[in-house]
């Protein structure tokens, strides 16, 4: 039977966001711009979406490596590569959005991420992983959306009151509370804080004890290990994404 789904070496090269490599079944994805830290852009939006769908799709990846370039993870965006002015354009937003952590929680082995800096935009993608290892310099913040005006709808409302709870990920949406790696530790956010220089060492270590134990294990360990996590996608995100975009378009 034919291939359907693109074999590594066709779809490690087709984003621009993200560098793809694979070493014994642990595949690194390293996000940047140009070589240096993650803008937030709606390329990179739409692209970590289908890239996502790809890397799921190839039963040759045994664990998943996420982690950033530079200095950090994600710490900026460039809103104007976005365009929200209508119903149309937030329909396409909508329908990436959905994609995106879709298609990141149906990665079906486990997700470790390597947070090397700050994570102030979409910090929600690397904390939806199954370990987080922290450099000592990180920083979280829902930078895009309540501090800009926006609603918080397109995954952070659920991520952030699931991993907080319902009282901190609140205060944490509405305030632009920006939580330091001792706090995040503190509060359950991430696994380990280590050294700014060694996050990807440590991550490396644990990926590799996980791509060591059996197939199936792999599997059916992330699949049943992430469960809520899908409901409270599917039950939520879309009524975010909703009413994110309702109160942009009143603006």
């Amino acid at each position: 039977m034919a291939r359907i789904n693109p074999s590594f070496d066709e779809y490690s090269k087709k984003y621009e966001n993200l560098r793809l490599e694979r070493e014994d079944g642990i595949l690194h994805v390293t996000l940047h711009t140009g070589g240096d830290s993650l803008v937030w852009t709606s390329q990179a939006h739409d692209e970590l979406a289908y890239a996502f769908t790809d890397i799921a799709c190839d039963p040759e990846n045994k664990v998943v490596l996420l982690t950033g370039t530079g200095d950090a993870f994600c710490a900026e965006i460039d809103f104007s590569s976005f365009k929200l002015g209508t119903a149309a354009e937030w329909a396409h937003i909508m329908f990436e959005g959905h994609r995106l952590l879709t298609n990141l929680i149906n990665i079906e082995v486990p997700v470790v991420a390597a947070i090397n800096g700050p994570a102030l935009i979409h910090p929600e993608i690397p904390i939806l992983s199954d370990i987080i290892v922290a450099a000592d310099t990180v920083r979280f913040k829902d930078g895009p959306h309540f501090p800009s005006g926006i609603v918080p709808g397109d995954g952070a409302h659920l991520v952030w009151t699931h991993v907080l709870g319902s009282t901190r990920g609140r205060y944490f949406l509405l305030t632009g509370q920006e939580l330091d790696a001792a706090q995040a530790l503190d509060h359950g956010v991430v696994n380990e804080v280590v050294p700014a220089g060694q996050t990807l060492t440590r991550a490396r270590e644990l990926a590799a004890g996980i791509a060591a134990k059996p197939d199936l294990a792999r599997r059916y360990a992330r699949s049943v290990l992430t469960r809520e996590i899908k409901r409270l996608i599917h039950d939520q995100l879309g009524y975010g994404l909703a009413h994110e975009a309702l109160a942009a378009l009143s603006l």
